[in-house]
C-alpha cells in the first residue's frame, strides 16, 4: 500500500504517518518527489485497512500496490530515478552513461592506461573486477584487497567513478571502503543474505541479471536492497541462458523495456557478457539503446590476447572508439545523450 501526500503536505503531516504506522509494525519508506511525497509501507498492511488512512491530515490518496516488488515498482514512484555519483556523473537522466574498463584488474600501470583511455572516449565510470567469480577454481580469481587499492588510486588519478563486484557479505564493508559502486553479479543475485549487507550499507549498487532469472525475480531481487534502505539502485541486463549457442548468451534487450516500464530504477546494458563475442559488443550496445537503457557496461583491454579473463569480449581501445561514435548516433536518434 502506498498513501500520496498532497503538495502542500507538512513534515508534521508526514510524520504522523510514519508514527501512526509504525505502532502497527510497519516500516515506512519515503520517496520525495519535485512536487508530492509517496510512502510506502512494508509489513503485515491487513492492518493498515483498520485505519481511515484517506482521513489523515495531507493524505491526497491511498492506493493498493498490485506488484510484489513494492519499492521498486511505477507504482510508488512514477518519476524514474536519478543516481548521483562523484565527479558530476549521473545515472538515470538524459545522458547515458558508459561504464569501461577490464574484466580484471591485473595491474596498476595497466588500468591506469585504460582508465585514462577511456575517459577521454566518453566513458565516465572505470569497472574492474578484484574478485572473481570463476567457473573453474583454477582460474584466475583476482587480486583481491590489492586490486581494489589499484581501482580506487587509479580512480582518483583519472578523476573517474569506479565500481566493482562484491561477492560476499564478509567483503561489503571492505569493497565499499574503495569503490564508489557496488556490482552484484549474475551468480548472486538471490544470494539474500549479500542483498541486505549491500542494501544496508547505502552504498550505490548495479544488480546483474541471473543467467536463468526472469525479469519479476530480477525486480524481487532489487526490492532486496530498498526494502534495506538503499535506493540508489541500478538493474543490469548481461544476456541469459538459451538454446542458442553462436554466442555465449542472448543479450535480451526486451527486458530492458520490460523493467523501464514495471520499475523506475535505472537500467544498464552489458553487451559484452551478453554476447560473448567482441564482434557483437557494438550491435548489443546500441540496440540496448534503442530499446531505453540508462548506461551501457563495456569491457575494454589493450591487449586482450592477454587478457587474464574474458578476453575474447573485451574491445580494443580503437573498437571502443567506433562503439561510442556509432552509440553517439543512435542516442540522439533516440533524444539521449552519450
Amino acid at each position: 500500500m502506498i498513501i500520496i501526500m498532497r503538495p502542500d503536505a507538512t513534515e508534521a503531516n508526514i510524520q504522523h504517518i510514519i508514527d501512526r504506522t509504525a505502532k502497527l509494525g510497519l516500516k515506512a519508506n519515503i520517496s520525495r518527489g519535485v512536487e508530492r511525497t509517496v510512502i510506502g509501507f512494508i509489513g503485515p498492511e491487513d492492518a493498515l485497512r483498520a485505519i481511515p488512512l484517506e482521513v489523515f491530515p495531507g493524505v491526497d490518496q491511498v492506493l493498493q500496490v498490485l506488484a510484489p516488488y513494492r519499492l521498486v515498482s511505477r507504482e510508488f514512484k512514477k518519476d524514474n530515478t536519478v543516481i548521483k555519483l562523484p565527479y558530476g556523473t549521473t545515472v538515470g537522466g538524459k545522458k547515458i552513461v558508459v561504464m569501461a574498463g577490464p574484466c580484471s584488474i591485473e595491474s596498476y600501470e595497466g588500468l591506469l592506461s585504460i582508465g585514462r583511455t577511456i575517459k577521454a572516449m566518453g566513458a565516465t565510470i572505470l569497472r574492474g573486477g578484484a574478485f572473481k567469480p570463476r567457473t573453474s577454481p583454477y582460474d584466475f580469481q583476482g587480486l583481491g584487497e590489492d586490486g581494489l587499492k589499484i581501482l580506487q588510486r587509479v580512480g582518483k588519478e583519472v578523476g573517474i567513478c569506479t565500481i566493482t563486484e562484491v561477492m560476499d557479505t564478509r567483503q561489503v564493508e571492505m569493497v565499499a571502503k574503495y569503490a564508489d559502486i557496488l556490482q552484484i553479479g549474475a551468480r548472486n543475485i538471490q544470494n539474500f543474505s549479500l542483498l541486505k549487507e549491500v542494501g544496508a550499507s547505502k552504498k550505490p549498487v548495479m544488480l546483474k541479471r541471473g543467467m536463468a532469472t526472469t525479469v519479476k525475480e530480477w525486480l524481487m531481487s532489487a526490492e532486496y536492497l530498498l526494502a534495506s534502505g538503499n535506493y540508489d539502485v541500478m538493474l543490469c541486463e548481461r544476456g541469459i541462458r538459451t538454446f542458442e549457442t553462436a554466442t555465449r548468451n542472448t543479450l535480451d534487450v526486451n527486458a530492458v523495456a520490460v523493467a523501464k516500464r514495471l520499475s523506475h530504477l535505472p537500467v544498464v546494458v552489458d553487451p559484452s557478457h551478453g554476447t560473448g563475442s567482441w564482434e557483437y559488443v557494438a550491435g548489443g550496445a546500441r540496440a540496448g539503446i534503442a530499446v531505453g537503457c540508462d548506461a551501457l557496461m563495456i569491457e575494454v583491454h589493450e591487449n586482450p590476447e592477454e587478457a587474464l579473463s574474458d578476453g575474447a569480449q573485451s574491445l580494443m581501445p580503437d573498437k571502443f572508439a567506433d562503439l561510442m561514435a556509432s552509440c553517439k548516433r543512435v542516442a540522439a536518434a533516440v533524444d539521449r545523450d552519450l
